[in-house]
């Protein structure tokens, strides 16, 4: 691999950016909350985030910051890393009996799925099903719009800051469903690297895995989408230069940047859709918990195995802007399984607890997930209990 390098001087400084919705990028940026609440007139949002994140730095950091522009706030923090549809109800219990006129989402992808999907339900009575993205919007009173939402990303992963879908898990059926309205576009992406910097490294591999799965899967899905597939090639190009270093060097702000903003790109990209990658790991997450982006990283060697063939000339489009030096299938392949293993993913899901037993249950469900839809290959369900079956006992 050609070590090609990130310009520090770009990526150390703040930009202003209005696609696909207004981002405000840069190290220290956080301080800004306070200001730009006050220019979106919101008076007394309610912080979303993790289970995890109550008491780290950036929450106390976030509030005092907010207080220091006189603007109140309160703490919602049952969101679960697979966010479940129980927890959204206290969420917007919450929001109701706080008065709240806004969301600030901060946190992993959980914490932003869990504040657009509070923001969803928290000012109507539209059950939360009724939100799925293969239904038809509901139609939503101008006279009681959708709360306005901040989304703040403190790790290099999800991508979930730009776009208006958000998982969450149905326990009774142990699956996980895609939410979503037109109108609950964030009104602003806060991305500071800065943000990232405490972050450990194996979470730093792990979410920084599902950004590179997110180019890839976003780029692979076919269809004409020339702006996806921008971002998805120059968020590879981002990421293929920043995340060994994040894992590796942690305070190091540049690769942090550089992560940071290839991840918001390779968000951008899968607003064309996913693919297999995404729709097993949803599944083996609603049922056994595991950890997303280590989930797909795990997955992400078997389906390139199975979606590649055939798609040389968008796999050589791949290869270049990761600055490999061989542009074929298999070499791009071996490529990706070197950067799992030198950030160390494991290389099965059997080492994560996901038992063979659920090899059945988990393709079925797969199946009917909407990132299967999106996927090159049209997979039988005899091909989608093998990639399952192979990805717990041996994935690369």
């Amino acid at each position: 691999m050609q070590n090609f390098k990130l310009n520090e001087t770009e990526i150390l400084s703040n930009q202003d950016w209005t696609f696909p919705t207004n981002v405000a990028y840069g190290p220290g940026r956080i301080k800004e909350i306070g200001s730009i609440c006050n220019k979106l007139d919101i008076k007394n949002p309610l912080i979303v985030t993790d289970k995890g994140s109550p008491k780290l730095s950036f929450i106390s950091n976030l509030q005092s910051y907010l207080t220091s522009s006189n603007v109140k706030s309160d703490l919602f923090f049952d969101i679960s890393p697979n966010p479940r549809e129980d927890e959204v109800s206290v969420g917007c219990k919450k929001y109701k009996e706080g008065n709240h006129d806004a969301i600030i989402a901060i946190g992993g992808g959980s914490a932003m799925d869990g504040g657009k999907l509070v923001c969803l339900t928290a000012n109507n009575d539209v059950p939360l099903r009724d939100f799925e993205f293969e239904l038809t919007p509901p139609k939503i009173s101008k006279d009681n719009p959708f709360p306005k939402i901040i989304t703040i990303p403190t790790t290099a992963g999800t991508g979930a800051e730009t776009e208006i879908t958000a998982m969450v898990t149905y326990i009774k059926e142990e699956m996980k469903f895609c939410m979503w309205h037109p109108d609950v576009r964030p009104s602003l992406a806060l991305i500071d690297p800065e943000l990232t910097i405490g972050l450990p490294s194996n979470l730093t591999a792990w979410t920084g895995a599902d950004a590179l799965i997110h180019g890839i899967e976003g780029y692979c899905v076919p269809g004409f989408n020339p702006m996806c597939d921008g971002a998805a090639l120059e968020g590879l190009s981002l990421i293929s230069k920043s995340l060994i270093t994040a894992v590796e060097e942690p305070k190091n702000i540049v690769a942090r940047g550089g992560m940071h903003v290839g991840s918001c790109l390779a968000g951008i990209s899968f607003l064309k859709g996913l693919g297999l990658v995404h729709a097993i790991a949803h599944m083996v997450g609603a049922e056994f918990n595991t950890h997303h982006g280590l989930t797909n990283a795990i997955i992400l060697p078997v389906v390139l195995k199975y979606n590649l063939p055939g798609m040389e000339e968008k796999v050589k489009r791949m290869s270049e802007a990761m600055q490999f030096e061989d542009h074929s299938v298999d070499s791009f392949i071996k490529n990706i399984e070197r950067i799992l293993d030198r950030i160390k993913i494991p290389k099965s899901l059997s080492e994560i607890g996901v038992p063979e037993d659920c090899v059945d249950r988990i393709a079925e469900k797969a199946m009917k997930d909407q990132a299967f839809a999106t996927n090159p290959k049209i997979a039988t369900l005899e091909e989608v209990k093998k990639i399952t079956l192979t990805s717990i006992k041996k994935a690369r």
